[in-house]
């Protein structure tokens, strides 16, 4: 489950600019979002899609992206301007490390409640079924 990437960024006094080019992604995004303002140390996600791929792209902070294929569990660290893929019918939770840290997500599909599995149990029955 490596799909860890960077998108080169650019830091001076002025800010922070992180450009990301549709081109270099594995699908053309169909939605964006953006998550803030969690507290340090709370867990976002927890939940699984059938069809839907996410590329989740750490704008500020760090944030840890634990993902579980049914059969093993890995944690990847994003800082700035890293981003990791997200398969459909992979669990991942996202732990915010620091005060300020921010992802946005890149969605493959638009936003159907149909396609998210709610449940770890869910999640697994629709492993075994693979």
């Amino acid at each position: 489950m490596d799909n860890l990437t960077s998108f080169k960024s650019f830091k001076d006094e002025r800010g922070y600019l992180l450009p990301i080019s549709f081109s270099v992604l594995d699908f053309v995004p169909k939605r964006v979002f953006v998550v803030n303002g969690v507290p340090p140390g709370c867990v976002r996600g927890n939940h699984s899609h059938y069809k839907t791929k996410q590329y989740l792209i750490c704008t500020s902070g760090a944030v840890n992206v634990i993902l579980d294929n049914g059969t093993s569990i890995e944690t990847k660290l994003l800082s700035e301007g890293d981003a990791i893929l997200i398969p459909e019918l992979i669990w991942d939770s996202q732990e915010f490390l620091a005060e300020g840290s921010s992802i946005m997500v890149l969605c493959s599909t638009e936003y159907d409640i149909n396609d998210y599995i709610l449940t770890y149990d869910e999640f697994i029955n629709e492993i075994r079924k693979i």
